[in-house]
């Protein structure tokens, strides 16, 4: 397995004058990847984007303008007093969702309807775009229609992608609607969502420029990821539970970006 590390890089782009930096999930940037090493809560430069891994499936995002988003939110995403002003819940899966969401939280958002409708979701917060693609799942044996949602975050002009509990490879209209991921947020468990073979050949369609590998457990199967990509993705282990990613610093060639667990302290 290749292993390289990254620089401690900071960049800050221009502001701009709109609210959100306009995406380009339909069409990228060159450079470096830039992680240093910062509280959660510190100022995020404008043009970047702070991810963190927190635990299992579940990432927060802190944008520049201060918004924290939180991706497969449990209820808990560690102490102090962050309350999320997004979370997105993939799966009705009790590692993946919470019915007991704190109430201060203003926007919660499922990755499946009630009546086993398909999950729709288009919210504007002007500095965000969080939106979703539905998926099925297969829950033993028993299929469940559009029981899954990729959310996807547009925010600083970069395009985050969180697969959610993936059961099958996208289909055409899937894929178009996903559109072009920056940032891939990928399950690698081998087995609780897509196995690994499935999973991989996800990963090469959309040719994101960092993933995130997640839903590891163990990390046998993570190890077995990261060995089958190794040729054609850059391996980083910066042993850093969260980085700060922009538009303008995307690493030139497409890069497995492994962060290490931790919730908020």
């Amino acid at each position: 397995m290749i292993r390289f590390v990254l620089p401690l890089l900071l960049f800050a782009a221009p502001a701009l004058a709109q609210d959100r930096v306009p995406s380009h999930c339909i069409a990228l940037a060159d450079a470096g990847v830039p992680v240093h090493r910062v509280a959660f809560s510190d100022p995020v430069a404008e043009g970047e984007v702070r991810i963190r891994y927190l635990d299992h499936a579940s990432f927060a995002l802190r944008t520049p303008q201060g918004k924290v988003l939180v991706t497969d939110y449990t209820g808990f995403i560690g102490g102090g007093e962050t309350v999320p002003d997004v979370v997105t819940m993939n799966n009705s899966h009790g590692t993946h969702w919470t019915a007991n969401p704190d109430p201060r939280v203003p926007h919660v958002l499922q990755g499946w309807a009630a009546d086993g409708s398909p999950a729709e979701h288009h919210l504007d917060l002007g500095e965000v775009l969080v939106r979703n693609v539905p998926t099925d799942v297969m829950n033993r044996g028993f299929l469940r229609e559009d029981g899954n949602s990729i959310f996807i975050f547009e925010v600083a002009g970069l395009c985050i992608g969180h697969l959610g509990h993936l059961h099958h490879i996208p289909d055409a209209a899937q894929f178009a609607a996903i559109g072009r991921l920056d940032v891939l947020m990928v399950p690698v468990d081998g087995g609780y969502t897509l196995d690994l073979p499935s999973m991989m050949a996800v990963v090469r369609r959309l040719r994101s420029s960092v993933v995130l590998p997640m839903h590891w457990f163990s990390g046998a199967s993570l190890e077995v990821f990261l060995a089958e990509m190794a040729g054609e993705f850059e391996v980083v282990e910066p042993e850093l539970s969260q980085i700060d990613l922009s538009l303008s610093r995307l690493p030139k060639r497409a890069t497995i970006i492994v962060l290490q667990p931790e919730l908020l302290p």
